[in-house]
């Protein structure tokens, strides 16, 4: 199964403060175990909200705000995607990364293809599987 590990923001990260050289070192080292144990698909630290767009839909065209956004505690700072076995394969990695007191990371399942049943007829499918293997031939 595919987990998305969502870094949640803090004051910190909004206001761009950076890592440090030790944390910077420490959460490489833990990039490093996901690698060598096969669980780590992708990772990426975001810009602070500031940096940010939204776009909104509705009306008669979508609208683009500018952040920054309010509310720091429903903001990204960072994710991770990970392949485990289960979930709790996930929750245990995640209790090992190197985070300070009071950071969040929230864990989500992604769906898989079986999930959405019927109304992904074979045809919508084919199409998905299409999509995925360019996007793998693109990298």
């Amino acid at each position: 199964m595919k987990v998305m590990v969502i870094v949640k923001a803090s004051p910190e990260t909004e206001a761009g403060v950076l890592p440090t050289e030790a944390e910077l070192a420490a959460m490489g080292n833990f990039n490093e175990e996901l690698v060598k144990a096969g669980i780590m698909l992708a990772g990426e630290g975001l810009q602070p909200s500031h940096r940010g767009h939204r776009v909104v839909y509705g009306g008669s065209a979508p609208r683009v705000l500018d952040g920054p956004f309010a509310e720091t505690r429903e903001l990204i700072a960072g994710f991770w995607l990970w392949q485990v076995r289960s979930m709790d394969e996930a929750l245990e990695w995640a209790k090992r990364a190197p985070f300070a007191p009071n950071d969040v990371v929230e864990l989500r399942a992604l769906y898989d293809m079986e999930d959405f049943g019927e109304a992904f007829t074979p045809e919508l499918r084919a199409q998905e599987q299409r999509l995925r293997d360019q996007i793998e031939k693109n990298d």
